[in-house]
């Protein structure tokens, strides 16, 4: 699966670069820009050519029937978006519980639009005092890079300044829906 997602990778255009993520035990993705359904497909391809384990975070009713089995094996785990607080404490109970743990999150929170990132990427990282990998799928460059780890800091709006500086540029499949950084607002 390994080859086959790579030759996958290869005749779509795309490369990988940056550092082997699997070197850290427990870790979140931050994946920047999502724009397109096609990213759901591209991360998968990404997960099986590295290879990487990778757990993913969706909106609960991507898992009823029919598909729910499809998402919940491909490591799947089903979220109310509704509820962020409890959501980000819920998840630093999973990063505490899992010696080797990781979670794909896309910071805009939706492929629609957004004028700043959703804050519980950031958070969960803080407060579960693991690293954020920055991953940018870039479909303009056909880049699929890995960043260095950056561990937050607990000064918020210093800390996006750098993550929102690092992702600029990147360019989604559907670039004029992806977050537009000169109208970034940083909340608490």
């Amino acid at each position: 699966m390994k080859y086959l997602s790579r030759l996958i990778l290869f005749l779509w255009g795309f490369k990988i670069t940056g550092i082997d993520p699997e070197i850290i035990p427990k870790k979140l993705y931050a994946v920047y820009p999502h724009t397109s359904n096609w990213d759901f497909p591209l991360g998968l391809l990404l997960r099986r050519a590295m290879p990487i384990r990778v757990n993913f975070i969706a909106k609960s009713s991507l898992f009823k029937f029919p598909f729910g089995w499809i998402f919940r094996s491909l490591g799947g785990i089903p979220v109310e978006r509704s509820s962020s607080h409890n959501f980000v404490d819920t998840m630093v109970q999973v990063y505490n519980t899992h010696e080797r743990i990781a979670f794909a999150i896309a910071p805009e929170g939706t492929r629609r639009r957004v004028t700043k990132f959703k804050s519980g990427f950031y958070y969960i990282a803080l407060n579960a005092h693991i690293p954020i990998i920055l991953v940018t799928f870039d479909f303009g460059k056909k880049v699929c890079n890995f960043s260095e780890p950056f561990t937050p800091t607990g000064d918020y709006k210093k800390d996006m300044s750098f993550i929102i500086q690092h992702f600029q540029g990147a360019k989604g499949k559907n670039d004029q829906d992806r977050c537009r950084f000169e109208d970034e607002v940083i909340h608490q």
